[in-house]
């Protein structure tokens, strides 16, 4: 029989397995026939995470990104939510595994247009940053590309 100290704890690490699994599905938004999204989609299936897609107008995909928080300029073509935070455009999975470790207090992340060499856009060198993009709209470099 299990003493109530191991009881609490094995059931503390289930609710925290549950919500780390949690975490890693994407709930991703773009617009009907955008390649790129589909190999940006494949990369995060390709390193665990479960995505779901749901295509959007073009109007009504844009109005999702606004809503969430960001501004002109920090957009690309698909939209994602994961663990509570916004990943918007073709974010390296690493990047997306450490802002669920790191958990800050920002909305999330943006790959701002659709740079080439980034997941889902090729084989290229291009140099991109990954945004983190904070409550107050505001972004910082959370990451540089290629490395």
């Amino acid at each position: 029989m299990m003493s109530k100290r191991t009881t609490f704890l094995a059931g503390a690490l289930a609710l925290l397995s549950t919500s780390v699994l949690a975490a890693e599905n994407v709930e991703m938004f773009s617009t009907s026939g955008c390649g790129c999204c589909i190999g940006w989609m494949r990369h995060l299936e390709e390193a665990g995470f479960e995505v779901t897609n749901k295509n959007l107008a073009t109007a009504d995909l844009y109005t999702k990104k606004i809503e969430a928080g960001l501004k002109p300029g920090q957009t690309s073509c698909h939209t994602g939510f994961v663990g509570g935070y916004l990943v918007e455009g073709h974010i390296p999975a690493a990047e997306i595994r450490r802002l669920l470790a790191e958990q800050p207090d920002a909305i999330g992340l943006t790959v701002p247009d659709m740079p080439a060499g980034s997941p889902g856009m090729g084989e290229s060198d291009e140099p991109y940053e990954v945004l983190l993009v904070g409550r107050d709209g505001s972004s910082t470099v959370y990451a540089r590309y290629p490395r």
